[in-house]
């Protein structure tokens, strides 16, 4: 007999809304095509693999996807390893039978790095389920990040300025920083203590600087400024020195929690009064490396 797919008997949903999915990851991997606006169906086709005398399909195989612009199909599989075997000798067969055919199967480091890549989930298993909300993905911090180093260069055109950074949280933008700036920079780090929890603003330097700002043009690179308490006693502490500049570059500015007025020269992004992770933010040492911006869930932040 002759082996043809079957075509579905309706047409095959296209959109989120329409689907119903037999697995979250499905749904997730959709979202994902729909971010970078790639069509897609799902489920479109079912592919007979084997029959019985009688002409009935015993086996057949219907993949989860297909991506009609590139003529594709995809299989998701986040399944235990074990059993990936099976989908594997489905597959082997369907390229026997239907040659013409191109299927891609993705197993679950290809599903989640995916994820992660696209800023949609977490960035290993179990902790997607902790992100609550994409605030920024890679790309737009990408794009903004280049925008500030070229204003950067514009601004400091014909200086050499020092770049500042306080650790650990501005690494991953700090670094990314100097790369979109096209100048002869110097980089500093410091590493201080804060107490903004009692707003008493104090500052306790635990890492001070290497360089010698004294008649330099600094500027002082942070991940995050809220209240702004912390930041304007460090601008305060190296005021003293005597820089011939001194400017703030916040990756993200949380205005609305302001309780001093502090000047910020640039700001990458301005975000909700919301706890955030990633791009070098953390929660007690997790989602730092995320490639993007994101809220947690509150259960989250209950954890232990």
């Amino acid at each position: 007999m002759n082996a043809r797919p079957l075509e579905a008997r309706t047409p095959p949903p296209t959109s989120v809304e329409d689907a119903r999915f037999a697995h979250e990851s499905e749904e997730e991997f959709a979202r994902i095509l729909d971010f970078y606006g790639v069509r897609w169906q799902y489920e479109p086709r079912t592919f007979p693999l084997q029959y019985a005398d009688d002409g009935r399909i015993v086996e057949a195989f219907s993949p989860d996807f297909y991506l009609p612009d590139l003529d594709l199909y995809i299989e998701l599989t986040t399944l235990k390893q074990g059993l990936v075997t099976d989908k594997h000798r489905k597959l082997r067969r369907l390229q026997e039978l239907y040659p013409g055919v191109h299927v891609k199967l993705l197993y679950k480091r290809d599903y989640l790095s995916l994820l992660t890549k696209y800023g949609i989930g977490g960035f290993g298993e179990g902790d997607g389920a902790d992100v609550r909300e994409i605030l920024h993905s890679a790309s737009e911090i990408e794009r903004r990040v280049n925008d500030l180093g070229a204003q950067l260069t514009r601004d400091y055109a014909g200086r050499a300025p020092l770049f500042v950074g306080v650790l650990k949280g501005v690494t991953c933008f700090m670094a990314d920083l100097m790369r979109h700036t096209s100048l002869p920079i110097s980089i500093d780090f410091m590493t201080i203590s804060s107490y903004e929890g009692d707003r008493s603003g104090a500052v306790r330097i635990v890492q001070d600087l290497a360089e010698d700002i004294h008649g330099r043009d600094v500027l002082l690179v942070e991940d995050i400024v809220d209240t702004g308490m912390t930041l304007a006693t460090l601008l305060t502490m190296l005021r003293a020195r005597e820089p011939a500049t001194l400017a703030v570059c916040a990756l993200l500015d949380k205005r609305v929690r302001r309780l001093v007025d502090v000047p910020l020269g640039y700001v990458g992004f301005e975000i909700p009064d919301e706890f955030v992770v990633g791009y070098g933010l953390d929660y007690r040492q997790r989602f730092r490396n995320l490639p993007f911006i994101a809220t947690l869930a509150p259960e989250a932040l209950q954890k232990k």
